[in-house]
This record gives C-alpha cells, structure tokens and sequence, in this order.
C-alpha cells in the first residue's frame, strides 16, 4: 500500500517525479455522493442474466456466488450504463433523494 503524506515524511521518501505506483480507481473514495440520478434495483424483475455488472465502470455492482446484489451507491455516480443494458427493465433510474 502506498505511504501516505504526512508532514514528517522525508523528501526521499517521495516517489520520483510524484509518481502514484497504485491504481487510480475509485475503490479507496466514496465518489457516490455527486450522483445526479441514482439507479433503483427491481429484484423482483431481475432475471439475473448479469449484464449489467461488467458494464458498471465503477464496479458498483457487486456479484456473489453467481447473484447480482443491489448497488454499491457509495461509488455508483448513476451514468445509467447498466439501466440502459438490462433487457428486463430491472434498473430503473430515478433522481437522486427519490426513492422509488
């Protein structure tokens, strides 16, 4: 894991040219929090064919044991990919605050 900043670190503790060695992702930073419009899961409709989980480019979609779960919204940022993708409507897309 990366060493984080900190006022006592030395300048040769510090990677050349500031370069980051770890992925860029959102993983590590709940990024969820600017979406405009947040996706629903319709479990009831769900056929769980599980396109929609490769196509989420937030990983926002989690799978376990073969069985799509509901959203991951701390980083989901609502881009409607996998609503548009679901051939049973089982992703509906509301704005953020509604429920339902």
């Amino acid at each position: 894991m990366a060493k984080e900043m900190n006022e006592t670190m030395n300048w040769k503790e510090l990677t050349p040219g500031g370069t980051i060695y770890t992925a860029g992702n959102a993983e590590n930073f709940n990024t969820g929090d600017w979406r405009v419009n947040k996706p629903i899961f319709k479990e009831d409709k769900c056929i769980q064919c599980l396109l929609c989980a490769p196509v989420c480019p937030d990983t926002s979609i989690p799978v376990k044991d073969g069985k799509r779960l509901d959203f991951d919204y701390d980083h989901c940022k609502g881009c409607a990919i996998c609503a548009e993708v679901c051939p049973v409507d089982a992703i509906e897309m509301v704005p953020e605050g509604q429920d339902e």
